[in-house]
This record gives structure tokens, sequence and C-alpha cells, in this order.
């Protein structure tokens, strides 16, 4: 059951029979007082507020151009990527083929620290390009390890196929 505050509601004097009780024609034995009848005023229910919309003119990366109705008051937007200028929206287009996705830049930073020799292209010579075997990261660990240690350690393979000897 709804809860009913203080100032909604009110004994208020029905108009209709305290006019009758009122009138001389009607002949009551109840002594004339008002009527009392409580009456309740309706709850005020906030609506949401419609924002206001603008009218936006988006620029595509070709120059062409379409409007949208929309929340941002900018009155024109142009996008970074959009369907003009996306391989997966122009597969077939050949200029988009050799772009390197580092949306955040982490391709630079991997290359100003570490520089160009694990990039592939930068990596052709003369012969072509070189496989290199993908389980084989001494070159890696070379620049690490000193050649003294190198030498002390000595894999557990060899270890133990000389032993078998």
């Amino acid at each position: 059951m709804a809860s009913i505050r203080w100032e909604q509601t009110r004994l208020r004097p029905n108009s209709l029979i305290a006019s009758l009780v009122s009138s001389s024609t009607l002949q009551t034995t109840r002594p004339r007082s008002p009527l009392l009848q409580q009456t309740r005023n309706a709850t005020f229910i906030q609506r949401p507020r419609r924002p206001y919309i603008f009218t936006q003119m988006v620029q595509l990366t070709d120059g062409s151009t379409y409007t949208v109705r929309t929340t941002t008051p900018n009155p024109l937007y142009r996008p970074v990527k959009d369907t003009r200028n996306t391989l997966t929206w122009q597969p077939s287009e050949k200029t988009l083929h050799n772009i390197e996705l580092d949306e955040a830049g982490k391709l630079a930073g991997f290359r100003d620290r570490y520089g160009r020799s694990f990039d592939i292209a930068f990596n052709k010579s003369k012969e072509g390009p070189q496989i290199q075997d993908t389980n084989d990261f001494s070159d890696l660990i070379t620049k690490y390890v000193s050649k003294d240690a190198a030498a002390s350690m000595k894999s557990p393979l060899k270890q133990a196929s000389s032993k078998k000897k």
C-alpha cells in the first residue's frame, strides 16, 4: 500500500454533500457540520529530459560527407578510420595491405628500444629472405652470458651421452 505524506493528505469538505446539507430543503437529524472526506493529490513523476539534438556533418577520408543528428555539438566530424581507408572494409585495395597495425605505438616503442633487427623486411639480404629456426634463441642469450660462463655450462644431454661411452 502506498504511504501517504502529511502534505498530501488533507481533510476537505465534500462540496456536493456539504451543499445538500446546508440547503434548507433537506431536513436531517444530524447536526449541521461540514462533512470531511480525505483527498490525495497525485504524485509528480519527473520524466526524463530529452537531450538537445545537433546536426553534424561527417566527412570521410575520401572527401564524401553525410549529415547525422547527434547529441555532440561538433559541427564537423572527421573519423581517422572509416569504411574507405580500412582493410576490413576494402580487402581488395592494394594500398591498404602494406600498413603496419600499430595503433597504440607499441611497435614504434619496441623499435626505439631494440632496433630494427627483428623486422623481416629490414633483414632482407641480396640472396633473399633467410629462414631462421624459431626454436633457436641462442643469439639472444649470447649478449647476456659471458664467454667463460658459456664454456663452463654443459648441456645435460651431452653429459649423459659422454657417460654412456
